[in-house]
This record gives C-alpha cells, structure tokens and sequence, in this order.
C-alpha cells in the first residue's frame, strides 16, 4: 500500500467519524440549579441548535467552523488524492482547516470557563477526544497528502 492508498483511507475514515464526533457527548455540564440538576450533556449538534435560536450571526460562524469547514477539507482532501481536484487548492483547504481548529480551542475555552465558575461541575465526553482527534488527523493527513 503506498502513502497516497493510505491517506486516501484515512480520509475516508475521517469522514465516517466527523458526523459521529458531531452527535457524540462533549460533555456534561451540572449546575447547582434545579432545572440542570442531573446534567446536560452537550454535543456540537445540540449546542448549534440551540445558538441558532439566540444568535444566529455567532451559530452561522459556529456552524462555519465546526461542520462546514471540515467536511470541505476532508471532501477537497479527498478528491486532490483521487486526483479529480487540482492540488493548487490545497493551500485553500488548509485554511479552511485551520477554521475547524478554531472550534477546537472555542470548546477549550468554554471549558476553562465553566470550571472557574463556582456551583457547577463539568465531565468530559468522549466526543470531545473524538473531535479532537478528527481535527488533528485531518490537518496531518493534510499536509502529508501535500508531500504526496
């Protein structure tokens, strides 16, 4: 198998787990309040849909950064190895990536946060690694596929 055949994989692997990383528990946020009493788990997902019903400007840039941004990396990524896309483009797609590595550091920061404020717990979920994960293996099979 040549490197080209196993980024080509890992892309398409990336693109079986960004939709799971989306839907995937974050986290689970307990205030000391009755109504969050027993924790809300917060998913990428659940937390866009409930932006968009209080700021749509800042759930569109959400949006943007966390579904769109990569799904078009991992797609261009995708088609550039299969060569059906230019790798001109590549310069482009790295960019975008760099939008989806934004929301990564968002969640980071609403997560250091939450912690400073007293009366409520937060656990990490296990989407949060898988999100992680999705970004920062996109961005490698990025710039290894540039070497390819």
């Amino acid at each position: 198998m040549t490197l080209r055949h196993a980024l080509i994989a890992a892309n398409l692997v990336l693109a079986l787990l960004f939709p799971i990383a989306w839907f995937a528990p974050l986290m689970t946020v307990k205030v000391r309040l009755a109504f969050w009493a027993g924790g809300t788990d917060l998913s990428v997902i659940s937390t866009l849909q409930s932006l968009w019903a209080e700021d749509a400007v800042l759930a569109l840039l959400l949006t943007f950064a966390a579904i769109v941004a990569p799904v078009v990396k991992v797609l261009g990524t995708g088609l550039i190895l299969v060569r059906l896309l230019s790798p001109r483009v590549h310069g482009v797609l790295f960019a975008i990536g760099k939008l989806a590595m934004a929301d990564v550091f968002l969640i980071a920061v609403y997560i250091a946060i939450f912690k400073g404020i007293d009366g409520g717990t937060i656990a990490i979920g296990w989407g949060l690694y898988l999100f992680t994960f999705c970004v920062l293996a996109s961005l490698i099979v990025s710039l290894a596929s540039t070497r390819a």
